[in-house]
């Protein structure tokens, strides 16, 4: 009788006795540091190589995540490391417009899952990856077996409890890497940078998923191991490494580049192309606050004369973004506002004009210098501040 007693109290309680809300602290504890694990160490350390680990947390982290989600690191950074290669097409394992926001949001696990399964995909992407003794005979033979673990040593802490516990622990890299980061991240949020992909920054407070909430400057920036650029915006996995990397467990190989500027040139010459080419993304998310601010300018003449302005006010929300990444419905509302206003058509044709000149991969770069300076003096001369303004810091530019 005293048995069953301490049995059914164990099964209530567990061995903590814990409150609800201590409960509650512990998952939420517990997921972060799952959340954790997959940026700092599959993320930016395996797949993109952007930061070196120490073993401590390097061998923490592979433990963590066997117990945690039973992900094998070969498959996570294999299929990522396509993701990029092939990112937007029908190759991608997970992209939201090759597959469907609804197919990525609700069955991302699914589609990862088949895809681990690719041999072709794991021989081509997963090099580098851990190949030790644990790795082939624990974490990657026996790789459910962690989060069976996981379950007992929840139902032990806090009784019945802990199946909830453990239930929440399962579903929250399927749900914020596998949903939301694949499949929102590549559909909907705010653009930094005009990357090849769709790729999108849910939020600039990178808290609840680690920091990969600013996908958009991870995508632009793939091999640095900060995510944050912009003064406002936070990842807090950059908080961690950086805090690793004082203690000595972990060294920061890159970072995202930032222009350098010097004295203004006369000209723009082959250095101050380098350093179009090499920091292009910086160079027209600059053009686009430009842009931007024209079609601002423009908004309040109309305001005042009070005429619509509610086609403008549409368009410019995608004047400075590439063609081919303007929504179908919006593209007769950025025609309209173009032919109706001179200074922003002029602005947009000097925009792609620009980004052409990065992307050419015929061209010398003596020519492409010469056109850099052509470029410079139509700007200089278009009779536009904003323009004008663009060319003359573009000139001070460094490689």
């Amino acid at each position: 009788m005293i048995f069953f007693d301490a049995a059914v109290e164990w099964l209530a309680h567990g061995l903590l006795a814990a409150t609800w809300w201590q409960i509650v602290l512990y998952t939420l504890v517990t997921t972060h540091i799952t959340i954790a694990s997959v940026t700092i160490y599959l993320h930016r350390h395996q797949a993109h190589r952007s930061m070196d680990l120490h073993a401590i947390p390097s061998h923490f982290f592979r433990l963590w995540l066997w117990l945690a989600t039973g992900q094998v690191t070969k498959e996570w950074v294999s299929i990522h490391r396509k993701h990029h290669a092939k990112c937007e097409t029908s190759e991608d394992p997970h992209s939201p417009h090759a597959h469907g926001i609804k197919t990525v949001f609700w069955k991302g696990a699914e589609l990862y899952r088949a895809e681990s399964k690719n041999r072709e995909t794991m021989a081509k992407f997963g090099h580098g990856t851990p190949n030790d003794w644990i790795e082939r005979n624990l974490y990657t033979r026996y790789s459910w077996q962690g989060v069976g673990l996981m379950m007992i040593i929840n139902l032990a802490l806090f009784g019945v409890a802990g199946l909830s516990v453990w239930a929440i622990q399962m579903v929250w890299i399927p749900v914020t890497a596998a949903g939301i980061i694949n499949g929102i991240g590549h559909y909907w949020g705010y653009r930094n940078f005009e990357a090849p992909d769709a790729s999108t920054n849910i939020s600039p407070w990178g808290i609840m998923i680690g920091g990969e909430e600013l996908h958009n400057n991870h995508h632009t920036y793939p091999t640095s191991a900060k995510f944050s650029v912009k003064p406002y915006e936070f990842d807090i996995g950059w908080f961690y490494i950086r805090a690793l990397e004082r203690v000595g467990l972990a060294t920061v190989k890159k970072v995202p580049p930032k222009l350098q500027v010097g004295s203004l040139k006369a000209v723009a010459d082959e250095k101050t192309l380098q350093a179009l080419i090499a920091h292009r993304y910086e160079v027209m998310a600059g053009f686009a606050r430009e842009l931007r601010l024209a079609g601002k300018a423009e908004i309040a003449v109309l305001k005042a004369k009070k005429a619509d302005f509610s086609v403008l006010l549409a368009a410019n929300r995608w004047l400075h973004r590439d063609a081919d990444k303007v929504p179908a419905a919006a593209v007769s509302q950025v025609a309209q506002a173009r032919a109706e206003h001179p200074i922003l058509d002029k602005m947009v044709t000097m925009r792609e004009e620009l980004r052409v000149m990065w992307m050419s991969t015929s061209a010398s770069s003596e020519q492409l210098a010469s056109d850099l300076q052509a470029w410079c003096r139509r700007a200089e001369n278009s009779g536009i501040a904003a323009l004008h303004e663009f060319s003359v810091k573009l000139r001070t530019a460094r490689a």
